[in-house]
């Protein structure tokens, strides 16, 4: 998929409001080869989906060694019958302090008396710091079942059956 295409399918109206919801569901592949699917707090920067964690969560290592994931972003039931599906390969930094966007994300989440609060709980403790990943998109689809943006098979079934 190239540039233009991922720009498009995240430019529909609804994939940037489901790139502001507070929570997505990350796959990613273990040493074993069985994959995982967990949810996720995230940051969308406006070209990386950017989750933050504890430098000791084991995500942190698997994701340094495989680096490929997908994202999935289906909102909280009041989206209608929408998602939004990334897949593109993980960067992980370890960065002093707090990851921004980690802050960034919690302040949008909360009023700001209850994220203040919450980010100096963080800061103490993730005193040895956190993990930074970031996943920039390799592919991009945004489907909207109730508009008719369908995944192709789907859409050749209900065109082929008239």
């Amino acid at each position: 998929m190239d540039a233009q295409e991922i720009a498009d399918e995240l430019g529909q109206r609804g994939a940037q409001e489901l790139l502001v919801t507070p929570v997505a569901h990350l796959a990613y592949t273990v040493g074993d080869g069985t994959p995982r699917v967990i949810p996720v707090g995230f940051f969308w920067t406006g070209e990386q989906v950017v989750i933050a964690s504890a430098t000791s969560s084991p995500k942190v290592a698997t994701l340094s060694a495989r680096p490929d994931v997908a994202v999935t972003i289906d909102g909280d039931g009041t989206a209608g019958a929408r998602a939004l599906s990334i897949r593109g390969r993980a960067s992980v930094e370890i960065v002093d302090g707090l990851v921004e966007e980690y802050v960034m994300a919690a302040r949008r989440s909360m009023d700001a008396e209850t994220a203040d609060r919450f980010v100096e709980q963080c800061r103490k403790t993730y005193v040895h710091g956190m993990a930074r990943i970031a996943i920039t998109p390799s592919w991009v689809r945004f489907y909207d079942f109730g508009a008719g943006r369908l995944p192709r098979f789907l859409q050749e079934l209900v065109e082929a059956a008239g």
